[in-house]
């Protein structure tokens, strides 16, 4: 008996959903783009939310910024979700291996009293700067529009709640699982005056309605102005004085405000560059945020690096709005 095998092909009824057929065509579309182009629902809501009647569930109204297509706003990471908990898992096991070296070989009784009552006086507050930003993202990721912005701001603000323990497990690292650190800590952050200005710039953005103006505020403004200060100059200034093994801790944080700004300096081009009127305005926003920002964080800034410090957190960020198109502060 003989067998004969054949080979056939089978051509697929369909490449991709419908909604992506209509937006790329007929052609096998990849998972980001499946997982985020045109889910919003935006038709056939009998009510409209009772604390706002004046709005829709899903309103492009809510922020000043116009865009012709919200989903512009594509992700140069392409995260949608399975590839954003891939990532940060794989993140997440290379922070632990740095957390369990550190604490396996007690690293901290390497550090001197006075540089343990620094990092807990000038780094262990940020955790209450961090849960701010987690409650900001999570606004525009209710109130934003377009799933290509919403869903990033989404990761982002899981991605600061993470960043918060990682601050709160620096504080129990230095305090021997006390948790004395994290009380001095929260002490400083509602009393001390070196962060009364952080604190009441953190409650002025919970109050702050635009979603997108927040996200200028939290996301460009803030962050850049932290990032610089904290992962930057202060990391440098520790490794010069006997802090080097504390960039372990802080890695994560390093490797995330790369990929957080390569986001948010996309987003922010593409809304530049849809109108005029967008590029004035964020422009506005960042005049203002920046002035706020600067003057909430030089205490900070002062007694952490010295004079010049802030001067050069706000020219790295001058320098990030140059690239993006958007004229603010001393552009």
């Amino acid at each position: 008996m003989s067998v004969e095998i054949k080979t056939s092909t089978l051509e697929p009824v369909r490449n991709t959903f419908a909604n992506i057929e209509r937006r790329f065509g007929d052609k096998p579309a990849t998972r980001y783009q499946e997982a985020t182009y045109d889910l919003q629902a935006e038709t056939n809501y009998h009510y409209r939310p009772l604390w706002q009647p004046e709005f829709e569930l899903n309103d492009k109204g809510r922020t000043a910024i116009e865009m012709q297509d919200w989903y512009a706003f594509k992700d140069p990471r392409q995260y949608y979700y399975g590839a954003y908990v891939g990532q940060r898992a794989r993140m997440q096991e290379h922070a632990e291996n740095n957390y369990a070296f550190f604490e396996k070989r007690n690293l901290a009784a390497l550090l001197s009293d006075e540089l343990r009552a620094s990092l807990i006086r000038l780094l262990v507050p940020l955790r209450h700067v961090e849960h701010t930003a987690n409650l900001n993202n999570m606004y525009g990721t209710a109130y934003g529009y377009g799933t290509a912005i919403t869903q990033a701001l989404l990761y982002d603000a899981m991605d600061r709640l993470g960043i918060a323990q990682y601050f709160s497990r620096i504080g129990l690292i230095l305090d021997g699982n006390s948790g004395d650190a994290l009380v001095e800590a929260k002490q400083l952050w509602l009393q001390d005056p070196l962060w009364q200005g952080m604190r009441a710039l953190c409650e002025e953005t919970l109050v702050t309605e635009d979603w997108f103006e927040l996200f200028v505020a939290q996301d460009l403004v803030i962050d850049s102005l932290v990032s610089d200060l904290v992962y930057t100059q202060f990391d440098a200034w520790l490794a010069a004085n006997g802090g080097q093994d504390v960039a372990m801790l802080t890695e994560f944080m390093q490797e995330w405000c790369k990929e957080h700004t390569r986001w948010v300096d996309a987003v922010l081009k593409i809304a530049a560059a849809e109108s005029d009127a967008n590029k004035v305005l964020l422009g506005q926003w960042v005049e203002r945020w920046r002035g706020k920002a600067a003057e909430a964080l030089a205490p900070v800034a002062q007694e952490m690096l010295g004079d010049d410090a802030l001067a050069q957190s706000l020219a790295a960020l001058d320098k990030r709005l140059a690239k993006a198109g958007i004229a603010g502060g001393n552009v």
